[in-house]
């Protein structure tokens, strides 16, 4: 190992080491969270496809499957759970919740985000595969909301990672949820959920927001 490399091992938290874990078959595994969460290459803006009936037909087939990150990130949350219920259910609709990053491809925003919780959205929404689309739920997201003064939470989502529809109140109910939905199905049929590719084309510009906020950065810096 280099000297380079033992000065940034010096700064790693210990769940961001390379470490060796035993599978399940009992095998062992090199793990190298660095590298295996977070991207390996600096993102691509995807243009759509030349054939308009063939991009057409894909964006019908993606707004008819969103499949939701379950990342509750504020007190919106509570608003979530009766979606999946069958006073509301939302899965009539094509609405699926997801466990992990890697199968969604919708991310909610539910509430204030707070400034320790970013490091976290940001992580999760690179790990999503594009293309992919943010619903900031509630007044917080907007401009804070009751929270707009506060140290420790963030104003402007829209400022840190792209937002596609905003779901305004505080906090809305499950009806304004669904009717988030239904407006980002629009967008995505009409082909303007273009927000992986407007992060990709920001890339620097998002990449200088979050590290003004985020002091305990930790995370690869992108520089290539």
């Amino acid at each position: 190992m280099t000297n380079e490399n033992k000065n940034h091992e010096k700064f790693l938290h210990e769940e961001n080491k390379i470490r060796e874990v035993k599978a399940p078959d009992g095998s062992i595994i090199k793990v190298d969270p660095l590298n295996d969460y977070f991207l390996d290459d600096r993102p691509e803006i995807k243009k759509p496809k030349t054939n308009k009936i063939v991009e057409k037909f894909l964006n019908w087939s993606r707004a008819e499957s969103l499949w939701v990150l379950g990342f509750g990130t504020g007190c919106g949350s509570i608003e979530i759970p009766p979606l999946m219920t069958p006073r509301f259910d939302a899965f009539r609709f094509g609405v699926a919740m997801r466990p992990t990053p890697r199968q969604s491809n919708v991310f909610i925003i539910s509430g204030y985000l707070a400034v320790k919780t970013l490091k976290r959205v940001i992580r999760s929404y690179e790990q999503m595969q594009g293309p992919k689309y943010v619903l900031a739920l509630g007044s917080c997201t907007i401009n804070g909301g009751m929270y707009w003064d506060s140290y420790n939470t963030i104003n402007r989502l829209d400022h840190f990672i792209p937002v596609d529809v905003y779901v305004a109140g505080c906090m809305p109910r499950p009806e304004a949820l669904l009717a988030g939905f239904m407006k980002l199905k629009e967008r995505i049929k009409a082909g303007r959920g273009e927000g992986a590719n407007e992060y990709a084309e920001k890339f620097d510009w998002y990449k200088a927001n979050q590290k003004k906020i985020i002091n305990d950065w930790n995370m690869p810096d992108y520089n290539w």
